[in-house]
C-alpha cells in the first residue's frame, strides 16, 4: 500500500504545481512571464491582411488577366440656373430664367478582350434627360420613357497579339476623325462638358455622334492613327422636324454617300490609352506625360444642299478639318500637381451659310416666332450657334492642385477655363463662348463635383436671309455631380 500512497502524493503535487504555473495571479497589475506570452502568441492565428480596394468591376477570363470582361457605370447629374435667350418659353409660358435638374449622361459599358485577337465593346444609356427633354413635343403627346438606346456596339479584331499596330473594327461606334474631342471619353474630361461643336454631325446624320462604320486604328511608334468609312443616317431619321430648302445649306434630303474620316496624333512623350475603340481620355490627372500634335478630317460627297434660286438645287460636299496641340502632364510628382491644356483650329465647311443652334440640357421648350434669329428653330433657352460654315478656335487649360489638398482621402481641386471663338458666314461678329469652372475631385474622376459658369451671346430676331447680329450676352451656372465606376 505504501507505494500507492507515495504515487498518489507525487501526482497531486505535480497537478498543483501545473495549476500554479498556468494561472495568472490575483494581482492583475503583475505581467505574465515572457515564456507565457510566447506561448499565447504561438496559439493565435496570424491577423488577416486587409483586402485591397477594387476600383473596377472586372472578371478575368484567364489566369494572367489578359483576357477579361469588364463593366462600368456613369451618371452625371446637373443642377442648372440659366438666363434664357429672349423670347424663350417653358410649356407655353414666357420665362427669363430657369432652374432645372437633369441627367446629362447615364451610361453602362460592357467590354472585354475575349481572346488574343477579339475585342467586344457595348454601351447603353441616355443623354440630356430633364423635365422637357425626356421627349417633350410642342404639338402633341410624347413618351419620356424611350430615351435609352445603344450608343456603341463594336466588334474589333486585333491583328497582332499584344500589339497595338493594327486593329480593325466595325459596328455602331464613336471612332471618328476630326479631333480628340470628336471621340471624347466623357467620364474623364477636365471641363464640365466637351466642346460639342467638335462632334460635327451630332444627332443630324449620326446617333449621338456614333455612326455605322468600318475602321482601322492603332499605334505605330509615336503615331496614333484612325481611318474610318462611315454609313451616315439620313437626316429624316433623327426625330426632329425636317428642315426646309432655302438659300442656306441643310443636310441633304435626297441621295446617300459614304463619309470618310481620319485622325492622326504624333505622341512626343508617353503613349495614350488605346484599348477601348474610339474613346480618347480627357485628362490623366498627372498620371502620364502627354504631349501631342494632331490633325484630322471628315468629308462626305453631296452631304449638303441649298437653293441658289427657285428650282435651282445645289448639292455641296461637307469638308471639315482641324489641327491642334494637347498637353497633359505632372508638374510636381511629389505634390501631385499637374497641368492640362489644349488649343485647336477647326475649318468647318458645311456648305453655303450653314448654321445650327444647340445647347446642352436645354431647359426651355420653345421661343416666340417674332424672337427667332435667322428664322431658325431651337434658338430658345441656353442655345447658341454651335455649328456653322466658317472656322473655330477652341482652347482649354486647367491646373490640378496638390494631392489630398483637404487632408488624406478628402480630395483636391482642379480649376479650369475654356473658350470657343467662331467666325461663321452667317454671323456678323466673332462668336465667343467662355467657361470658367472648378472640379472637386473626391476620388479622381470616379467621384467629383464640378461648378461651371458659361457666358454666351444671344442674337437679334431676323429673317432667314439676314445675317445674325449679337444682341447681348447671357449666363448659365451649372453644378454637376459625377459618379463613375
Amino acid at each position: 500500500m505504501k507505494p500507492v500512497w507515495v504515487s498518489a502524493l507525487l501526482l497531486s503535487s505535480q497537478l498543483a504545481f501545473a495549476q500554479q504555473s498556468t494561472t495568472l495571479p490575483a494581482d492583475t497589475t503583475k505581467k505574465p512571464t515572457p515564456s507565457i506570452i510566447v506561448s499565447e502568441k504561438a496559439n493565435q492565428a496570424p491577423a488577416p491582411k486587409p483586402a485591397a480596394e477594387k476600383n473596377e468591376l472586372k472578371y478575368n477570363l484567364n489566369e494572367s488577366g489578359s483576357h477579361f470582361f469588364k463593366a462600368t457605370f456613369l451618371n452625371q447629374t446637373w443642377l442648372q440656373f440659366n438666363q434664357s435667350n429672349p423670347g424663350s418659353t417653358v410649356i407655353g409660358v414666357p420665362k427669363d430664367n430657369t432652374l432645372s435638374i437633369g441627367l446629362r449622361r447615364t451610361r453602362m459599358q460592357l467590354f472585354g478582350q475575349i481572346s488574343d485577337h477579339v475585342f467586344l465593346y457595348l454601351q447603353f444609356g441616355m443623354n440630356n434627360f430633364n423635365y422637357l427633354n425626356g421627349g417633350f413635343n410642342q404639338t402633341g403627346s410624347s413618351n419620356r420613357k424611350i430615351q435609352a438606346f445603344f450608343h456603341d456596339a463594336v466588334s474589333e479584331y486585333v491583328v497582332w497579339k499584344n500589339k497595338d499596330y493594327l486593329k480593325i473594327g466595325g459596328g455602331l461606334t464613336i471612332v471618328n476623325g476630326l479631333s480628340r474631342f470628336s471621340s471624347p471619353s466623357v467620364s474623364s474630361i477636365m471641363t464640365m462638358d466637351v466642346p460639342v461643336f467638335a462632334q460635327a454631325t451630332v444627332d443630324q446624320t449620326d446617333e449621338f455622334s456614333r455612326k455605322l462604320s468600318l475602321y482601322a486604328r492603332g499605334q505605330v511608334g509615336h503615331l496614333d492613327y484612325r481611318v474610318v468609312m462611315s454609313d451616315p443616317f439620313p437626316i429624316q431619321t433623327n426625330g426632329a422636324a425636317l428642315p426646309t430648302y432655302g438659300p442656306n445649306s441643310i443636310f441633304a434630303l435626297k441621295g446617300h454617300n459614304k463619309q470618310f474620316q481620319g485622325l492622326f496624333m504624333w505622341q512626343f512623350l508617353d503613349k495614350e490609352t488605346n484599348q477601348v475603340p474610339g474613346y480618347i481620355t480627357g485628362t490623366y490627372l498627372g498620371a502620364r506625360r502627354i504631349l501631342n500634335l494632331e490633325a484630322g478630317f471628315i468629308t462626305q460627297k453631296k452631304a449638303m444642299v441649298h437653293l441658289a434660286a427657285p428650282g435651282d438645287t445645289v448639292y455641296e460636299n461637307m469638308n471639315l478639318w482641324s489641327v491642334a496641340a494637347y498637353m497633359d502632364r505632372p508638374l510636381n510628382k511629389a505634390k501631385g500637381t499637374a497641368i492640362n491644356a489644349y488649343l485647336g483650329y477647326f475649318h468647318t465647311d458645311y456648305g453655303n451659310n450653314y448654321l445650327r443652334f444647340n445647347g446642352a440640357l436645354n431647359p426651355a421648350s420653345d421661343i416666340a416666332a417674332a424672337q427667332r434669329p435667322g428664322g431658325l428653330g431651337n434658338t430658345q433657352g441656353n442655345t447658341f450657334p454651335m455649328f456653322g460654315t466658317g472656322s473655330v478656335v477652341y482652347g482649354q487649360v486647367g491646373y490640378l492642385m496638390r494631392r489630398d489638398l483637404f487632408g488624406a482621402g478628402n480630395g483636391t481641386l482642379m480649376p479650369y477655363v475654356q473658350a470657343q471663338l467662331a467666325n461663321y458666314q452667317r454671323v456678323t461678329n466673332t462668336l465667343g463662348v467662355y467657361n470658367v469652372g472648378l472640379n472637386y475631385l473626391i476620388k479622381g474622376h470616379n467621384g467629383k463635383f464640378t461648378l461651371d459658369y458659361q457666358n454666351r451671346p444671344y442674337y437679334e430676331p431676323s429673317s432667314s436671309t439676314s445675317p445674325l447680329s449679337a444682341g447681348g450676352r447671357r449666363g448659365q451656372l451649372t453644378l454637376q455631380y459625377q459618379i463613375f465606376i
